[in-house]
């Protein structure tokens, strides 16, 4: 495989479109071709051996020296084990030699990231940005009070229906909203991002929608 990567450029972009075509997520794809474009950057960066579990190994601590995030190091990780899965399977290299690549452990998670939050202030200085003079700004605050209020994601809001918004208990609530993963899960709505919601709507704004 070594050989392969270094010296026939047609046959690894072969190899890493049935990589990508095996998983199905869009966001996954895009972290596993941006992964294997940074590995086969850093293969031929400097002269090394034909890909085994050591040249894996060596990669990693590169990762690790770099002091990326555990998650960005297993994403990395997990795109070139991909790879070394879909050559083996293609009869590409050994079953042998793509078992101990798999056996390359991971990145340890020491605890979990906070991330960076917004405060109260911040939240409502970006919910009330929008000029709500206009039909766009009155959209534009209607989404951000959902994805705030609501704890969404882009992703998830932008496929978010009128019919996921459902009155349960006398609460209201996002109903099966497919998430990351294709997750299913429900959110309660605060009344203030519902009362949000429902100003673009008196004024008809069904182009925006």
């Amino acid at each position: 495989m070594g050989e392969l990567i270094k010296y026939e450029l047609s046959q690894w972009e072969r190899l890493k479109s049935l990589a990508l075509d095996s998983v199905t997520s869009p966001h996954s794809k895009r972290a596993y071709e941006s992964a294997l474009k940074h590995f086969l950057a850093w293969y031929h960066s400097e002269f090394r051996p034909p890909v085994s579990k050591a040249v894996v190994n060596a990669y990693k601590t590169q990762l690790e020296e770099a002091r990326l995030s555990a998650s960005t190091i297993n994403v990395r990780l997990a795109a070139v084990r991909r790879l070394v899965s879909e050559a083996a399977d293609n009869g590409l290299i050994p079953l042998d030699l793509a078992a101990g690549i798999a056996k390359v452990k991971g990145a340890s998670r020491l605890g979990v990231r906070t991330g960076n939050w917004l405060d109260r202030r911040q939240a409502e200085r970006l919910i009330n940005a929008p000029d709500t003079a206009t039909l766009a700004g009155k959209r534009d605050r209607a989404l951000f009070s959902v994805l705030i209020g609501c704890g969404l994601r882009r992703s998830e809001a932008a496929a978010l229906a009128f019919t996921h918004i459902q009155q349960r208990e006398g609460r209201w609530v996002i109903v099966d909203l497919v998430g990351k993963h294709g997750r299913i899960r429900s959110v309660p709505m605060p009344a203030w991002a519902k009362v949000a919601i429902e100003v673009p709507l008196r004024t008809s704004l069904p182009a925006f929608w």
